[in-house]
Parts: C-alpha cells; structure tokens; sequence
C-alpha cells in the first residue's frame, strides 16, 4: 500500500465533508474531540495519588504543571490514528482554528509523537475552494494558543475544584461553581431580587382620536399646563416618582375624558419632519446568532450551536465559533452579488461596508459566520438536504449575511403637537397632544432581514403608520376618547432569556461567546435555573450559592473581576503574557490588582471562618417567615416553626405575602379541608408533603392504633388548589378492580404507584400509558396487555422518543428513549440523559454522539463499597479474652509495618 497523507480533524462528520474535496492521496480520520484531558484526581495512577498532583491533576508548587491521560474512549482512536500514522509520510493536523481547535492538534501532537513532516491546516469554511487554500498555506501550530487554552483549562479545575466543596459543605451536594457559570448565576439572581423587591405603581393614559378633513389620527396627552403627565419609565422600582411630572389617576382621567366630548379648541401648534435612516445589523457572531435565533426561532444556545456546527462540518456555513463581524473579499462579492440579483441594483450601495468588531478581545482572524463558499446557496437549494430546524438557521445566517451588504433603510419621521383649551371644574387647562409616526419609503436591508428585539420594559411610543398632512394653526377635532387602554401598571424588569443573558454577558465580557450555550446548559442542568417559556427563573437554592459567593467570595464573582481575567487569557493567546504567570497570582496571590490578587485564591478560601449554613440557607421573604433550603426542597418556617412547602414551580417573585398565607393554610401539618366522606364522615384533606401533594383522611380518636388512613398522591394534571371533595374520593378509593383474568382466575387491579399509574395481577405488574386510564382501562384492554412481552420492571417494551441515525465511533444506532427516569440517549451499551437544558426534539444527531463519546470516556460509575459485616456469636466472649485479641492484632500490624 503506498503512503498517503494523513489529515486529522475533530469530527466524522467534518471529516466525511472534507475527505469528499480531497484526491486519493489524502487519508482524513477524526479525533472526535479532544483525545485527552486532566483526569479526576480519583483516576489518578497509584504513584500519583498521594504526590503535588493528588487534588487537582495538576501540580501547583511546579509551575501548574498538568498531568494529562488520554480518556479511556480514545484509547482505541488514538491506537488507529498511530496505524494510519505509520503508513502515511505527512501529517496534516485540522482541527479548528480557534483555541480549542489548536489544543486539540498540540495534544494530538502529543500523543502520537510523528516521524514524519507535520503541518497545521487551517480553514474557516469546509468548501472545495477553501480546503484548497488551506492546503497551499499551511503554518505550524501556535503555542500562544494553545497555552491560553491550557491556562483556562487549569484555572477553571482550581476555581472549581477549591470552591464546590465549600458549596456542598455548606448548601447541598452535587452542587458546582465555575468562573463563568456563577457569574450567569448571579446575574439570573440579581434580576430576580430586583423582582421581589419592585413596587408597581399605576397610571393612567389619555389617548383621543383626532380628525382633520376625513382623516383620523390617535395622539397621547403629553402635559398639562406644561408639567408632563407621567409614565412608566417616570417610576422607580419603588413605584415613586423619579422626576417632577403629573402621575394622572381615574378621576383625572375622568375630568379630562368627558371635557374632551365638549367640543373644545383644539390647534395644532407644530409639525416635525425628520429624515429617518437605518443601518443593517452586522453579520453575525457567536453571541448574536445564539441572540437571534432565541428571538426568531425559539432555540436555546445550545441547540443553536449544536445546529451550527452540523451546518459548519456539511459545508453550508463558515465556522461558528467567531468574534468576528469582518467577511473575506470574496464573501462580501458574493452577498452583493445575490442581493443585486434578488433585489434589484438599487438595493446595495455603491462601495462594500464593512464591519469592525466592537466587542473586548475579539478573534479577528475569524470571519463572521456566513454561507460557506464563493456563491452562496439560496435557502431553498438547501432545504431539501436538511432538517426544518437546519434549514431554518441556514435561512436566518443566509438572510442576515446579505442584508449586511445592502443599502440602509429610508423613510421620515412626522410629530405633531396639538394644543387642546379644556375646562375642569370652571378653570381652563391647556392640555397638549403628541403623536408622532414612521413612514418606510425605501426598504433597503429590510427587504431581506429585520433584526430581532429583545422584550422591552417600556413601550415605544412610536408607529409605523403615516399623519395626515397637517401645518401649523390647523384646527382639529375631537371624535372620541380610547378608554379600552386607559389604566397602566408599571412593570418589573423582565426575566432573562437566554438570548438576553448571552447578551448581558458579552457586554460586561464576561467569558467567551462560544462557550455561552454549555455555561447556560450547565446552570439548569444543576438546578441553578429553569426555564419558564423563554425566561430564566432561579431556584431558591441559586439564592443561597450566589449569597455565600457575594459574601465570602465576592471577588470571584464580580462583573470586572471576570471580564479583566478573560482579558488576561487573551494576552496570552496574543503572545504578550505567561500563563503560568496569571496562575500564580490567581491561585498563591502576590499581584497588584486588588485583595484578591494579593492574597491569591488558596489562602482566601482557607481564611473564609465559620459559615453558619442555617442563616446561608435562609431567605426572608416576609417578616418573620423564611424559605429555607431543605434536603427535599425549599420550605417555608415562621418564627413559631410552623412549616409548608413551596412548589417547585413557584418562581421567588411570586412568594408574596398572600401566597405565603396560603401555602401555610395547606401546609403539611394542617392541609386544607376538602369535606367529609359521606361513607364514614372522615374528614378530608390535601396535603404538601415531602413526595408532593397528597389526600389523606383524619381518623377518629377512638379509631384502633393499627388503623392507618387511607393516602393518595395528586394526579399530575391537578393542583393541591384547586381539587375538591370529588377528586380526593376518587383517589382515594384506588385500586380499582378492573376484573378477573379467565385462566388464573387473578383479580386484576389498577392503580397509582410512585413510578406512575400500573396494573396488578398477583406479583405480575403492567406499567399504564397515562393516570386516566386507572378508572377507564378495561378488562378486555387488560389482558390485552398482559399477552405482550415482560420487559424490565413490568414495562412493555414501547417504541423509541426518536432515531438518530449510526454512531461513528461505536457504529451502533442512536436512540432517544422514555426511561423511569425520564428520556435518555442510547446506542444499546452506552445510556446518558437528555440533558435537563435541552428536550427531545432539540436534540441533533451530533450533539448525542457527544454525549455518548462524553459519557463512554468517563469509563463504568464505581460502585460504592459495601461494608464488611461479621457474624454475631451468640456466645458472650471474655473481656480478657476481647484484650488479648486486640493485643495480638495490634502486634500483627506492627510486624506488618515494619516489614513494608
């Protein structure tokens, strides 16, 4: 066989794409990500578990140095990297071009150690023509890169490793901090906070329509004898006023609203015309794709990525990992091109824009993400090759890309003034009007894509529709009043979404844009966040963890603090800093940046003191009443002990005082009363208990001590508010006997378990498909289900959630599952869960084979040891005899020491 050259890139996919634009005499494999990584301190080699490197597989009194190990799912990727290696006499390493990319091909380098001329290939689209660019200017790998990498690498196993267990210790288990994560925490928080403490304050607005020669207009009371009459954004979030105006409530509005219908002077006393002109947004980056296509398409970071990335390795998209708004020369003929063809020649501007990235540290060796090639494909020469989801991104970047290249938007901008005479109460008032309205008259860039909005707090005044022609001294009147949109109520600051938290955190710099998707999965994954619709809504527990960082730890997670690290990390990648320079400042202290600095991140953890986890764990939500963090979940206490839980669904903002009052009313000590069963005249309640919400019934006093009272748990469709009498008896009147099965003569039951509704023959049970079938299945549709297959635990076997197509790396079909636990990724050997940040639908081939290579290199979860037990004689031995043993173990151990 003669030698090849051997091109190694991260993914199968990508390497598919790019084997198909290279000849015979190119081999191209695929790493599949890293091909290794610090491993668990746990996983460390015997010899190493009790040396520098023991807490964190790196060692800090030796430079940080890392101790790498190639994870145990590579071992048989990396061996047939080697064989191809052999055989081949040059070595092309692909990997991406930013700084992960690069580390990927340093620790390839690495590892597999070539004999034979190696070179760095690098290329931001997976395009015929670009391959062949790459191929004829290839470079070697940068170290500056790849030491930032590394730096941020080790910074984020120290941060991590040296703050989670305080976390643990002191709030609960499994719980995680990171540099950028607690810092997307906190923000969550902060916004929350701002919730709970904001005071609505009501208003109200006068809107009349005016007519003038057959036309009508709507225009707002803008002031009152010259002092203006206030809106929302007139209020603190107090509910007080934050400048001199006139808050007007009913009875003004009143006054005004029927002086209006007494046909008062009304004259128009100016007219504005302003020219109106809007540029097009830029392409797009990392961070504004993930914006856009949360606003637009509905998808979260992560799944936008996930998407992305399967648009960048099939060759439709450059990569999509970029800081960039630049696009190369032959992009920007491209877009002009096309758009000229679709829009027409007036549609772009005489010269190309261009676009400077305004954002700190931005990677300009990038492009922004874009089509991939020299001519781009229109949407719909794609959408047959891919999914909706696919095809609607590719749409989006498509639209965007050349709408940057097109001509600004153009119209005019007309305000008016009316002056209307009106008498309250036998006084005149001079009350004025405004209104004001945007003509389009050349649509430019909109033509193609009009950027997205985030949910705004205030609303714009402003409309799109055209004002009659009016000149100042026109007379006009008065036709009616609008009182449908009268009242108003200041709002709170609205949740984070996704795409406005992606947002926040770029503009403070905080972490890098490509990694905003994972940090955002990660914070709900931990519970940290969930999502409600598009907003982020914090748990309790997010509270207590940015609470112990805010005062113990506050450095770690400031705003600036964090944006001025991520600074440092890009000096480094630039070659104008040492990382193990920043490591040493960070972790031992001794720089000049502040306290933390100075005394470095081990000795602030060591010197934190006693943390009382009790006042950690409690928030006062009304005087004498906290929600405490509890080993089952958020509960509320009073000062006289009384508890009740709190949903889980229950967003912090809502536990106001009337909603505290009535989780106490149906706390678990007391519940709430539903009535009595006219059976026996129990009396029946519902419950919060420790497992959710449940009916129980109160047995009479004389009842006997072996009597308990009958309990059922709420079904999920019902609320502990609103289940009455009927509910409660239904439930509580489970199982029901569906019938007797003919052949074994088995009474049959239904009923509700703790794993969900089931049926019972004897030892033999059948998972049901829903809670309603427990009072509709019948005997016919029993046994029914009785004559198919047993599967584990009773299941029958059901059909999987969706199919993914083959793993590259086991060649096994992907599968998502409904499991007891809820849905999971399979290939028949490896399982791991949905993650709790995406949902089955979002999720993509590729992002599963990840998960899968993720959990497979992890290797087999350790069982815990089991403790070893001796039998009890029932013979009762001597105390002399219980020495003497003692001794002689003791001896033995000695001996045994002195031996080793």
């Amino acid at each position: 066989m003669s030698a090849k050259k051997l091109v190694i890139v991260e993914s199968p996919a990508k390497a598919r794409t790019i084997s198909g634009y290279l000849g015979a005499d190119y081999q191209v494999e695929a790493s599949v990500g890293h091909i290794r990584d610090l491993p668990q301190p746990s996983a460390l080699p015997e010899k190493l578990k009790h040396s520098a490197y023991k807490k964190f597989a790196v060692n800090v009194d030796d430079g940080f140095q890392p101790y790498y190990v190639v994870n145990p799912d590579k071992k048989k990727t990396v061996a047939g990297l080697r064989k191809d290696l052999a055989q081949a006499d040059e070595l092309y390493l692909a990997t991406d071009e930013d700084r992960e990319g690069e580390a990927i091909a340093w620790h390839l380098l690495e590892v597999l150690k070539p004999k034979v001329p190696v070179k760095r290939m690098v290329f931001h689209e997976i395009t015929k023509e670009a391959i062949a660019r790459a191929l004829e200017n290839t470079r070697d790998i940068d170290t500056a890169l790849v030491q930032a990498q590394e730096t941020r690498r080790i910074l984020d196993r120290l941060y991590g490793y040296e703050v989670s267990p305080i976390l643990w210790r002191k709030v609960a288990r499994h719980l995680s901090a990171g540099r950028v994560q607690s810092v997307a925490t906190r923000l969550v928080v902060e916004r929350e906070r701002e919730r709970i403490a904001f005071v609505p304050a009501s208003y109200f607005d006068l809107n009349a329509i005016f007519s003038v020669e057959g036309q009508d207009f709507n225009a707002r009371a803008l002031e009152m004898d010259g002092v203006r009459f206030a809106v929302g954004r007139d209020f603190d979030d107090r509910g007080q006023l934050k400048r001199n105006a006139t808050v007007m409530d009913q009875q003004l509005w009143e006054k005004l609203a029927q002086a209006l219908t007494e046909k008062p002077t009304c004259q128009v006393t100016s007219v504005e015309s302003k020219p109106y002109t809007r540029r097009p947004a830029p392409p797009f980056t990392t961070s504004t794709l993930q914006q856009e296509a949360g606003r637009k398409l509905r998808m979260s970071s992560r799944q936008t990525m996930a998407v992305a990335q399967y648009l960048y390795e099939n060759g439709y998209i450059t990569y999509m990992r970029t800081d960039s708004t630049a696009l190369s020369s032959q992009a920007v003929s491209a877009a002009r091109r096309q758009a000229k063809d679709l829009y027409g020649a007036d549609s772009i501007p005489e010269k190309p824009r261009i676009y400077a990235k305004k954002a700190k540290g931005a990677q300009e060796a990038h492009e922004a993400i874009r089509p991939a090639g020299d001519n781009f494909r229109t949407p719909s020469q794609v959408k047959e090759a891919l999914s909706d989801q696919q095809a609607a991104l590719y749409e989006l970047i498509w639209k965007r890309t050349l709408a940057s290249q097109m001509n600004d938007a153009r119209g005019t901008t007309d305000t008016v003034r009316v002056n209307v005479q009106l008498v309250l109460e036998g006084e005149t008032r001079e009350v004025v009007f405004t209104a004001s309205g945007t003509v389009i008259t050349f649509r430019g860039f909109l033509a193609a894509y009009e950027e997205g909005k985030d949910k705004s707090r205030y609303a714009n005044a402003d409309s799109s529709t055209a004002l009659p022609k009016l000149s100042e001294g026109q007379t006009l009147a008065v036709t009616s009043v609008d009182r449908e949109k009268a009242e108003h109520v200041t709002s709170p600051p609205p949740r984070y979404t996704e795409a406005s938290l992606v947002k926040t955190l770029e503009e403070k710099g905080v972490g890098r844009p490509s990694t905003y998707a994972s940090t955002i999965g990660v914070i709900i994954e931990r519970g940290y966040v969930r999502r409600a619709g598009q907003a982020l809504v914090p748990s309790w527990q997010a509270f207590s963890v940015v609470r112990l960082l805010e005062e113990k730890l506050a450095s770690l997670v400031d705003y600036d603090f964090t944006a001025t690290m991520e600074g440092d990390l890009d000096q480094i990648a630039a070659g104008e800093r040492d990382g193990k320079e920043l490591l040493t400042h960070f972790y031992f202290g001794g720089g000049s940046n502040g306290d933390f600095w100075e005394r470095g991140l081990k000795d602030t953890v060591e010197g934190l003191g006693e943390i009382d986890a009790r006042a950690l764990n409690s928030i006062e939500v009304q005087p004498g009443v906290n929600v405490r963090i509890g080993r089952y979940g958020p509960y509320l206490e009073d000062a006289e002990g009384k508890r009740a839980s709190v949903p889980e669904d229950l967003a912090p903002d809502e536990l106001n005082a009337e909603k505290v009052k009535e989780l106490f009313t149906i706390s678990a000590d007391t519940g709430r009363e539903l009535g009595k069963d006219p059976e026996n005249g129990n009396l029946i309640l519902v419950k919060n208990g420790r497992y959710g919400p449940y009916f129980t019934e109160v047995l009479p006093e004389d009842a006997p001590k072996s009597t308990k009272p009958r309990t059922a748990s709420l079904f999920k469709n019902m609320s502990i508010e609103s289940v009455d009498l009927g509910d409660a008896l239904k439930l509580l009147s489970l199982p029901r006997v569906v019938g007797k099965d003919p052949e074994s003569n088995t009474e049959i039951t239904a009923q509700n378990g703790r794993y969900g509704p089931y049926l019972k023959k004897g030892s033999d049970s059948r998972s049901l498909e829903n809670e309603d079938q427990i009072f509709s299945i019948t005997l016919e549709q029993a046994l029914a289900i009785y004559a198919q297959p047993k599967t584990r635990r009773g299941r029958t076997a059901k059909p999987p959630l969706k199919e993914l197509g083959t793993d590259p790396n086991s060649g096994k079909p992907v599968v998502i599952k409904d499991g007891r636990f809820g849905p999971y990724i399979t290939d028949g050997t490896t399982n791991v869960t949905v993650p709790r940040a995406s949902t089955v639908e979002e999720i993509e081939a590729d992002q599963a084979y990840t998960l899968l290579a993720e959990k497979r290199a992890k290797g087999p979860v350790k069982k815990r040891g089991t403790r070893k037990t001796t039998k009890k004689t029932t013979a009762k031995k001597s105390t002399k005899k219980r020495t003497s043993a003692k001794k002689t173990t003791a001896k033995t151990t000695k001996k045994t020491a002195t031996k080793k």
